[in-house]
């Protein structure tokens, strides 16, 4: 995996200048390419060994390139505001729009490497690790992102000998510390791991670069090189490549689904409702207060039926809880800083930190919803999607958040009814819309689009719960009630 990094490649003062001038020239111009077509963001890890010139690399690329179109996240241990998240999230939010160069120095590889290291990670945690990191680079190249991964080496040799020359050179010598010294010793486990590492992700959509360090010149124009020639292809590229992650769906032969299986005649008595809802509202208040929920957090996503009663189902849960404790999220149409970023980031965005809850009116199911009915995104899209939903939910569900999903179903004549009542009462009409009833003539097919994702994104750690909204009370009751026992099943109580 190192043997070439390690052959002692060099780069005379000579050449370097006269390759540089013509490198620069390209790289601007590749840069402002990208800037105007404005159709793919670039994400460039830098990574390596101690003394491998990652800091001076980066340096490098801000001389040679646009800096006003250039941005850095240098990521070391996690805040206390990431700590209290999915270990993703920080990265998430750091990520370039369509248009932009996005280095990362200190990626989503540096813990789990250095955990290895120090045997706070199995091997086997390790490689589940890293297929999660596989997966969330091929959603990002599959929304178009162009990735590149580079490694810098030294052999221990080599990094000793980096070590002793920026100590004995007094601009430098503030670089090298004790830990320095001290991971030196480590060097044969870390290139055991590294390579570990490099061979699982090094994939077609996100490969690995690893680049001799031991010589500047070499390692900064092979960097350049490398980007340069990436961005070009990228640039030139007429159909975007796409990465297969998801079956495709099994076709219904007998007519029943999920929602057809439902009993929407169900009500409940006003007496019965009050009751109930002072029962759970109360639970569920406790709930939320409760000292074990300082480690954990709730994300709650309503989708269903237009006018099936998703705001009053949650106004009934926010009354039981402090403002202060809970941000609703209602989810319209991408604004253009949203559409310059792959279509999860605006919810990863509004993960809440622990003892929060986030509740999502409408959500990241748009894109397996209406956006595969209305044709905004491709089939592939939104196929591949599913699987990236999923993977998204169990990376809230392994930091302690726990996610519960609504589906509000009605039937279309008590739509039609519901739809003419707002049309009637004046407090109400904001609510209806020309798009409301356009989307009445395409009921079968967000029936259709409901049901698969129902059998694609319903697993045990986000489940769904489909609720049958005919009688808004028997709904909101269900839905309270249905809160209160995933908490309860979570907190352990």
């Amino acid at each position: 995996m190192f043997e070439s990094a390690e052959l002692g490649h060099k780069i005379d003062n000579k050449t370097f200048r006269r390759e540089v001038e013509q490198l620069r020239v390209a790289l601007l111009k590749a840069q402002y390419e990208l800037k105007e077509a404005a159709r793919f963001p670039v994400v460039v890890l830098i990574s390596g060994v101690d003394g491998g010139g990652k800091s001076e690399t980066i340096n490098v690329l801000y001389e040679w390139m646009d800096p006003r179109f250039l941005s850095t996240q240098a990521f070391t241990a996690p805040t206390d505001e990431e700590a209290d998240r999915p270990p993703l999230w920080r990265y998430w939010r750091g990520l370039p729009p369509k248009g932009r160069v996005g280095i990362f120095a200190g990626s989503w590889y540096s813990i789990p490497i250095a955990d290895r290291i120090e045997d706070k990670l199995s091997e086997l945690e390790l490689d589940r690790t890293l297929a999660e990191l596989n997966r969330f680079e091929a959603m990002l190249a599959n929304e178009g992102a162009l990735i590149l991964k580079f490694w810098f080496h030294l052999s221990r040799d080599a990094q000793k000998a980096r070590f002793k020359a920026l100590e004995d050179d007094p601009r430098t010598a503030w670089r090298v510390t004790k830990e320095s010294w001290a991971r030196l010793k480590t060097h044969g486990k870390l290139q055991d791991v590294a390579g570990h590492v490099l061979r699982i992700t090094n994939t077609p959509w996100a490969p690995w670069i690893v680049v001799d360090g031991s010589d500047d010149n070499y390692r900064s124009l092979r960097t350049g090189s490398v980007l340069h020639e990436a961005m070009q292809r990228k640039l030139v590229e007429q159909n975007q490549a796409r990465f297969p992650v998801a079956p495709p769906l099994a076709p219904r032969i007998d007519g029943r689904d999920v929602l057809s299986a439902l009993d929407l005649s169900q009500s409940l008595s006003k007496e019965t409702y009050e009751r109930q809802l002072a029962k759970w509202q109360g639970r569920l208040s406790e709930l939320v207060r409760h000292p074990r929920f300082r480690k954990h957090a709730l994300v709650l996503v309503f989708e269903g039926s237009d006018a099936a009663g998703k705001g009053g189902a949650i106004r009934r849960i926010t009354g039981s809880m402090d403002a202060r404790q809970y941000q609703i999220v209602p989810v319209a149409a991408p604004s253009d800083e949203e559409r310059a970023q792959p279509y999860l980031w605006r919810f990863w965005r509004h993960v809440p930190r622990k003892g929060r809850v986030t509740i999502f009116d409408r959500s990241w199911y748009g894109r397996v919803l209406v956006e595969r009915v209305e044709g905004f995104c491709s089939e592939e899209d939104w196929l591949r999607a599913y699987a990236e939903i999923n993977d998204f939910e169990h990376s809230l569900d392994q930091s302690g958040i726990a996610v519960l999903k609504f589906w509000l179903q009605i039937d279309p004549d008590e739509q039609l009814r519901r739809f003419k009542e707002r049309e009637e009462t004046e407090f109400k009409r904001f609510k209806i819309t020309e798009e409301d009833w356009r989307n009445r003539e395409k009921w079968d097919a967000y029936r259709l689009a409901a049901c698969d994702m129902v059998d694609r994104t319903s697993t045990g750690q986000a489940p769904w719960v489909l609720v049958e909204a005919n009688d808004k009370r028997f709904a909101r009751i269900k839905i309270l009630r249905a809160i209160c026992l995933r908490l309860e099943l979570v907190l352990g109580l």
